[in-house]
């Protein structure tokens, strides 16, 4: 069997974002969203989950290029004199990994935003990270770790197979995933904890080019087991999103969530729309 979660990332990170999951939710096949608790709009998409009881939301942990939700001088050595994360993730990945005081500091903040999902009284659907940065093995533990205070049962596994990529678009190029090994041994880690995982998740190549086009192409090749398509949404191309995502096609991306042609194609290839949430249930139905 083939199951597709079709997940929006950044809710809350701009109104143009938050209307979008709305809208692709509401007229689409959008199932699922990230919510980054620290955005500037995460009230507003707050409030909007509320009224979508379907719409099952999780949390978008955001440990770079972002503001914390700890007060900065509580996590110093996260953020550089801006306040904010440091945009450098090879850097602040080597922090994390040999410093103890940055990984104490680290763990505060995982938790702060776990508690601020927690307020929001929203049902935690699933975790993931921006940028994906729970591919490090330190920060994969912490919230592995912190994450079981607060009920989490399912975490993505950003593992993007090159087989249908190449089928679907056979003219493109396709790079070699240099990350592999880490995708793997977070796969294992997770599984062993007992986390519910997508089996493939595809976004990572096209990241923000989620179009029409390229996910009717895609969806014939869905690999069996469970595919999560991830995009980010927007109504408008606001000037904050421009600025920070210069090259996404957010209103186009949009536009793939609520076309009849893509919902039609999941139809007749008989394809199952689900949520992490429904897996968790159904493995633990299952469990023995």
């Amino acid at each position: 069997m083939r199951r597709l979660i079709v997940c929006a990332d950044d809710f809350g990170l701009d109104t143009a974002v938050n209307a979008a999951v709305e809208e692709g939710h509401k007229r689409g096949i959008l199932s699922t969203a990230s919510l980054m608790v620290g955005a500037p709009m995460a009230a507003d998409a707050v409030e909007r989950a509320r009224c979508l009881p379907e719409l099952h939301v999780g949390l978008h942990l955001v440990l770079v290029d972002g503001q914390p939700v700890s007060p900065p001088e509580n996590v110093p050595g996260l953020v550089g004199r801006d306040g904010r994360f440091l945009s450098n993730m090879a850097r602040a990945g080597f922090r994390f990994f040999f410093r103890p005081d940055i990984r104490r500091q680290l763990a505060h903040e995982i938790r702060a935003q776990f508690e601020a999902f927690h307020a929001t009284g929203l049902d935690l659907d699933h975790v993931n990270t921006h940028k994906h940065m729970h591919l490090h093995p330190t920060v994969a533990d912490l919230i592995l770790k912190i994450g079981r205070d607060y009920r989490m049962r399912s975490m993505r596994v950003p593992a993007e197979p090159r087989a249908p990529l190449r089928r679907a678009f056979p003219q493109e190029r396709t790079p070699p995933v240099l990350y592999r090994p880490w995708v793997e041994r977070l796969r294992r880690r997770l599984r062993g904890a007992g986390m519910v995982v997508n089996d493939h998740v595809f976004g990572l190549a096209w990241s923000g080019r989620m179009v029409e086009e390229r996910i009717l192409r895609l969806l014939p090749y869905l690999p069996e087991g469970v595919s999560e398509i991830y995009c980010h949404p927007a109504t408008e191309r606001s000037p904050a999103l421009a600025a920070a995502m210069p090259e996404y096609h957010h209103t186009e991306e949009l536009a793939a969530l609520t076309s009849p042609a893509i919902a039609a194609r999941i139809a007749a290839l008989g394809i199952e729309l689900s949520t992490y949430s429904a897996l968790a249930s159904w493995a633990g139905g299952c469990s023995p």
